[in-house]
């Protein structure tokens, strides 16, 4: 139940054209504390209640818990969630031996593009695709509970 995972900003729209999959998320926070965050997430016609705990000293790795709810479960859910909802395409991509998922926002987050890859251990090496940019794991305003808070649109 320990997420280790590493976050880069994408440098193009490439990846789009090798994406296998993509799906719209729309995604709200109960609790946006950083020791014990509750995302309520409608994943297309599929709702997910995810449980996330205090992030390492460098940023890689925590606690993440998820179970699958209905759609309608999510939906009341939504309704409950602190202000800044998430609206993003969420799309995967496999490169080398390891899968991406690229997040592309919209709404308040409109024009970040961010991708994550998840890890067996901290030091694995990985392909690095030519679409990946400036790394960005463990910087807290990257956070999808940040950005709820603190979306794109607001930084300077």
């Amino acid at each position: 139940m320990i997420e280790i995972e590493r976050k880069f900003l994408v440098t193009s729209n490439v990846f789009k054209d090798r994406a296998f999959k993509s799906t719209r998320i729309i995604q709200g926070f109960l609790n946006r504390d950083p020791e014990r965050t509750v995302r309520i997430r409608l994943k297309g016609d599929n709702g997910v209640l995810t449980v996330k705990g205090q992030s390492s000293n460098n940023g890689l790795s925590r606690f993440e818990w998820e179970t699958n709810i209905e759609k309608h479960e999510a939906e009341s859910l939504l309704k409950l969630c602190e202000n800044g909802i998430i609206n993003k395409i969420r799309h995967e991509i496999k490169v080398g031996n390891h899968f991406f998922e690229v997040d592309e926002f919209f709404g308040d987050n409109q024009g970040l593009i961010i991708a994550e890859v998840e890890l067996q251990h901290e030091n694995e090496s990985f392909e690095k695709p030519i679409w990946l940019g400036k790394e960005v794991t463990g910087q807290i305003k990257y956070y999808n509970s940040q950005l709820s808070k603190q979306p794109y649109i607001s930084w300077e």
